[in-house]
């Protein structure tokens, strides 16, 4: 069973390319795939290049879409971060 949560970007340059790389960088902390969809576009949340293709700007909203064996703790503490830096 997989998480979901949405998360409105609040940051005032968006997802540019400091917070997409704290970003990427706290994802591959886990062993789960973590998927970031926006406007029906899904990237793998490990790659910077698909994260920052996005294009995300401030007040867009992505969903966050976290599978595999350390869901729970990788979901909970990738929204937490999310909120904290973007």
């Amino acid at each position: 069973m997989s998480q979901e949560f949405k998360f409105t970007v609040s940051d005032p340059e968006g997802m540019h390319a400091r917070p997409a790389g704290l970003l990427v960088a706290k994802a591959q902390q886990y062993d789960s795939t973590i998927i970031v969809d926006y406007e029906g576009k899904a990237v793998d949340a490990k790659r910077i290049f698909g994260v920052m293709g996005l294009g995300v700007k401030q007040g867009d909203e992505v969903t966050v879409k976290v599978e595999g064996s350390d869901e729970d703790k990788a979901a909970a503490e990738f929204e937490r971060f999310l909120k904290g830096n973007l």
